[in-house]
C-alpha cells in the first residue's frame, strides 16, 4: 500500500450523481479515502443527468459535507433547463467562477500533495493548475471527454472559434505535470495535442466485476416488464447526451417491426435513461408509433439494481454519433462487457469503441438504423453466437476494467509521479 497522500479533487461532477463522470469520481475518491489517503473535493451540487439540482442541495450557495470519508465543498452553479451551446458555456463558466477561489483556498489550507482536476469541465482546469503551482503540488488533469473537439464536431459552438479554442486547450494540457485519459485512443489524442508521452497516463473507467457477476440473472426485471421468457431483450441503460444519437435505436426498432422476417424471434427494446438527449429519443418513439411492448422507455434505475438490469438483457445497445468518434469512451461500456452479454455498437472501423467491442459484439456504422436492426436480428437468431461474444466480453472486462486493478494502478501512479516530482526538486 502506498504511503498516505493528501489529494484534492477539482471537478464539476461528483457523487451522488448516478451516472457518468460524477459516479466514477465519487467512487475513486471514496476508494482512496478508504485506503487511508486524505481526500478533499471541490465540486458542484449534483444535477446530472436530469439537469436539475438534486433535492437537499442548493444551486446558489456554497456548502460543506463529508461523504464516505471525503471532505466535500459544493459551489454554486447555473443549471440551464435546456443545455444549448451558449447556455452550456454559461453553465461551465459559472462553476469555474464559483470554484476557482475555493480550490486555491483549499490548497493553501490543506497543502495537498496532488491537485487532481477532472475535465469536463476544462474551463475550471486553469484554477486547478494555478492552485497546484501555488502549493507546490503535483498538477494532474484527467480527461474524461474531449469536450472542446466534441462541441465543435457536434455543432454546439461556432466553427470560427475552433482554432483559438484548440490553441488554448493545447497550452493548458501541456501545462500539467500529468495528463490521463480513459482509453488508448484518447491517450494518443493527448499526444496529438502536444502532451509529451512521458506525462500521459491511461486511467480507464472501471467496473466492479464482483458485482456485475455473469451469473446474476435479470428474471425479476423481465417479469416486472411483462417480457416473455423466450423474447430477446435489446437494452440501453444510462445517460443520453448529444453524442449518443439515441434515436437510432427507435428507428432500428421500427425497421424490425415494419420489415418482419420469416421465423423471426420476439425482439423487445428496453431503454432506461435520462439526459439531454432523451427528448429526441422520445420524439422518435412517437414519430414511429412504437408500442410499449416493442419499445419500452423507463427512467434510470437505482445503482443497487444495475447488475440485475444489465443481466436482464440478451443484447446491449451502444449508439454513437460519428462526429464523436474517439472524443469520448462511454463509461457504460465496462458494465455492458462485465454483464457477459454482447453489444451492438455504432462506431466507425478503427475507432476506440470499435476496437473495444471487436470480438465482444457487433459493430455497425454510426447512425445507421438498418445496420443496427440487422445486427440485433442476427444476434437474436443466434443464441450460440450471443453466448460466445458475451463470454469474450466478460473476460475483457475482467482483464481491463476490474475496479481494484484500475484504482490500485492509479494509486501506484500517484505515488511514483509524486516521488519523481519531489526528487526533481533536490
Amino acid at each position: 500500500m502506498a504511503a498516505p497522500m493528501r489529494i484534492l479533487i477539482h471537478g464539476l461532477n461528483f457523487a451522488p450523481e448516478p451516472t457518468g463522470i460524477g459516479r466514477f469520481t465519487g467512487d475513486m475518491a471514496a476508494w482512496l479515502a478508504a485506503r487511508g489517503h486524505r481526500v478533499g473535493v471541490v465540486t458542484a451540487p449534483p444535477y446530472y443527468p436530469a439537469w436539475r439540482v438534486g433535492d437537499g442541495y442548493s444551486a446558489w450557495r456554497w456548502s460543506r459535507e463529508t461523504w464516505r470519508g471525503v471532505r466535500v465543498i459544493r459551489c454554486p452553479l447555473y443549471v440551464p433547463s435546456r443545455a444549448t451551446g451558449l447556455r452550456r458555456l454559461a453553465h461551465l463558466a459559472s462553476f469555474a467562477a464559483s470554484s476557482s477561489l475555493i480550490v486555491c483556498w483549499r490548497t493553501a489550507f490543506s497543502e495537498p500533495d496532488i491537485v487532481f482536476a477532472v475535465a469536463p469541465a476544462l474551463v475550471g482546469a486553469p484554477a486547478s493548475w494555478f492552485a497546484a503551482r501555488l502549493g507546490g503540488a503535483l498538477a494532474w488533469l484527467h480527461v474524461q471527454d474531449f469536450e472542446t473537439d466534441a462541441a465543435f464536431g457536434l455543432g454546439l459552438l461556432p466553427a470560427g472559434a475552433g482554432a483559438a479554442a484548440r490553441r488554448a486547450e493545447g497550452l493548458l494540457l501541456r501545462g500539467f505535470d500529468v495528463v490521463s485519459s480513459i482509453s488508448p485512443g484518447m491517450v494518443d489524442r493527448l499526444a496529438d495535442k502536444g502532451v509529451a508521452a512521458g506525462r500521459t497516463v491511461l486511467f480507464p473507467n472501471w467496473v466492479d466485476v464482483t458485482v456485475q457477476d455473469v451469473a446474476a440473472r435479470g428474471e425479476r426485471y423481465r417479469r416486472e416488464l411483462g417480457i416473455p421468457d423466450d423474447a430477446v431483450v435489446a437494452l440501453y441503460a444510462g445517460n443520453i447526451g448529444a453524442k449518443q444519437g439515441a434515436e437510432t435505436m427507435a428507428e432500428a426498432a421500427a425497421v424490425l417491426r415494419d420489415s418482419p422476417r420469416p421465423d423471426g424471434p420476439d425482439i423487445r427494446f428496453v431503454v432506461c435513461a435520462a439526459g439531454a438527449g432523451l427528448s429526441a429519443l422520445e420524439a422518435a418513439v412517437g414519430r414511429h408509433a412504437l408500442a410499449p411492448e416493442t419499445f419500452r422507455l423507463l427512467p434510470l434505475q437505482p445503482e443497487e439494481r444495475l447488475a440485475d438490469l444489465l443481466a436482464s438483457a440478451d443484447i446491449h445497445l451502444l449508439p454513437q454519433r460519428a462526429s464523436a468518434a474517439d472524443l469520448v469512451m462511454p463509461s457504460k461500456l465496462g458494465g455492458m462487457l462485465a454483464s457477459g452479454r454482447p453489444t451492438v455498437a455504432g462506431a466507425d472501423p478503427g475507432t476506440q469503441i470499435a476496437r473495444t467491442v471487436e470480438g465482444c459484439g457487433l459493430v455497425v456504422p454510426p447512425g445507421d438504423a438498418g445496420a443496427m436492426a440487422d445486427a440485433v436480428f442476427r444476434l437474436a437468431r443466434e443464441p450460440a453466437l450471443r453466448h460466445k461474444l458475451g463470454m469474450t466480453a466478460r473476460a475483457a472486462a475482467e482483464a481491463t476494467y476490474d475496479r481494484e486493478t484500475v484504482l490500485g494502478r492509479l494509486e501506484e501512479d500517484f505515488a511514483s509521479r509524486l516521488a519523481a516530482k519531489r526528487e526533481s526538486r533536490k
